[in-house]
């Protein structure tokens, strides 16, 4: 587990729990068979797995997006199981979306506005804590999200997401369609983000980086957690680099 969160070694400190969750969108088909995931206070967590595995869906089960059949979700030791958005941002859980994450023809700053439209009176307050993570933002908040680039429309997500001071931030794909350049920059932020006390778990396609910032990462196939550990062990473990990473995995730092 990664030094620089120590908070994230306490059991006690559970944030979010999946029990043996079968999710799916359409009735009798499962994309999720039995899936188990904790996160604790100030861990930032990976979920990697090949296409279909069920990844998103597992993030999307967590946010009320998809029908839980069996099983439970929990968050701060409260089940959560078919709540709608706005009662799961209330509870402290914040949702980025791989895509369509901002409102194009508002400015960045009403993009971050509508982020805390449940309390808009902590506006100067979670700006002031946004800015410090993006700060290029701060300096653009007259610009209208639509004239920016995926990256920036990412952070500007990511920021509208943080307003209201989540307990968890569920992260889906956050490096999708980005440049090389700015897939780096997504990670950094990321880590930015946590490092600022934010429970976060992320799914990302590129592994090997998801694997090298996050503190525990799971392996989901078909629906169900195949491999559970810390990044590091995850990056070196033969049938993880065999089975899911190929020749990504043989380089990790």
């Amino acid at each position: 587990m990664s030094a620089e969160n120590p908070a994230a070694s306490s059991a006690d400190d559970v944030v979010v729990e999946l029990k043996d969750v079968h999710a799916g969108y359409l009735p009798g088909v499962n994309i999720l068979n039995g899936a188990n995931l904790i996160a604790r206070q100030g861990e930032l967590i990976g979920i990697i797995g090949p296409n279909g595995a069920g990844k998103s869906t597992l993030l999307k089960s967590i946010f009320g997006m998809v029908n839980v059949r069996s099983g439970d979700i929990t968050v701060n030791g409260e089940s959560i199981v078919g709540l709608k958005a706005d009662k799961l941002v209330k509870r402290g859980v914040a949702f980025v979306p791989q895509t369509n994450n901002v409102f194009p023809s508002l400015s960045i700053e009403e993009n971050l506005q509508m982020g805390l439209y449940q309390n808009p009176k902590i506006y100067v307050e979670r700006l002031e804590f946004v800015t410090g993570i993006f700060a290029e933002l701060g300096k653009r908040l007259k610009q209208r999200a639509g004239s920016l680039s995926g990256g920036e429309r990412q952070m500007v997500a990511m920021s509208r997401a943080l307003m209201m001071d989540p307990s968890v931030l569920l992260l889906d794909e956050p490096s999708a369609g980005l440049s090389p350049v700015r897939q780096d920059d997504a990670f950094i932020r990321v880590s930015d983000i946590n490092k600022a006390g934010v429970t976060t778990i992320m799914v990302e396609q590129n592994a090997r980086r998801c694997l090298q910032i996050c503190d525990r990462g799971y392996v989901l196939d078909q629906g169900k957690d195949a491999y559970e550990g810390t990044g590091r062990d995850l990056l070196n473990d033969p049938k993880v680099i065999g089975l899911y990473l190929g020749t990504l995995g043989t380089d990790a730092a």
